[in-house]
């Protein structure tokens, strides 16, 4: 009898099942409202579920398959592209560190979610056409090609660091404060960026063509 009232009594569910924990982003960013207004790019643009992280150190193995890092965390994608150059290689919880005063930055000057910043900034930095070169019987041509998904994301985080990293070399500004300051304005899409710069050198080839095709046609 003592068995049979022990039984009725327990309830696993309540037992196993644990207390609903919100995750938030360095403990005050929630992801939850962030939204991707690109429909192309969201399914490469982790910030939800899966994205969602308390610190953006998770330490996954996003280079052992091809298209895995696509699930990594976008925040922890900005991290990674800031190790660049040598000195900064491996120095992650510098590069932590430096988002996280980025991300400070960026609400008090614009009261808005850091994360939905970073988010559309990133939609807006990656080009969406390049050329390519092809060769037909010793002669190389280029040709105009859209740009994949995935690669749009790869190049807008490469050109925001970039840009960030060059602004701050030999200027009083911090990296943290011209990293902010790449977000807001590509979140805009202000042409005040350092990486709008850099898009037009690499871009500069596959005006030419488009150009020379008008005139031709």
């Amino acid at each position: 009898k003592k068995e049979e009232i022990m039984t009725e009594s327990w309830d696993p569910i309540a037992a196993v099942e644990p207390p609903a924990v919100e995750v938030k982003l360095f403990g005050r960013w929630n992801p939850d409202d962030v939204q991707v207004g690109d429909i192309s790019l969201q399914d490469y643009i982790c910030v939800k579920e899966k994205g969602a992280v308390f610190l953006p150190h998770t330490g996954g193995r996003y280079a052992m398959k091809r298209f895995r890092k696509a699930q990594c965390p976008i925040v922890e994608r900005l991290v990674n592209s800031l190790m660049m150059h040598g000195r900064n290689n491996g120095k992650k919880m510098v590069a932590v560190r430096i988002v996280k005063h980025s991300f400070e930055i960026i609400h008090l000057l614009t009261g808005e979610n850091p994360l939905q910043v970073l988010v559309d900034a990133v939609a807006n930095g990656g080009p969406r056409e390049d050329s390519t070169r092809i060769g037909r019987a010793g002669t190389v041509r280029r040709q105009a090609v859209d740009v994949s998904p995935l690669r749009r994301v790869n190049q807008a985080t490469w050109l925001l660091c970039t840009g960030a990293r060059e602004a701050a070399f030999r200027n009083i500004k911090s990296i943290a404060e011209c990293l902010a300051d790449e977000l807001i304005n590509a979140a805009k899409v202000s042409t005040r960026t350092q990486y709008i710069f850099i898009i037009s050198f690499f871009l500069r080839d596959h005006l030419t063509l488009m150009q020379s095709r008008r005139r031709m046609n």
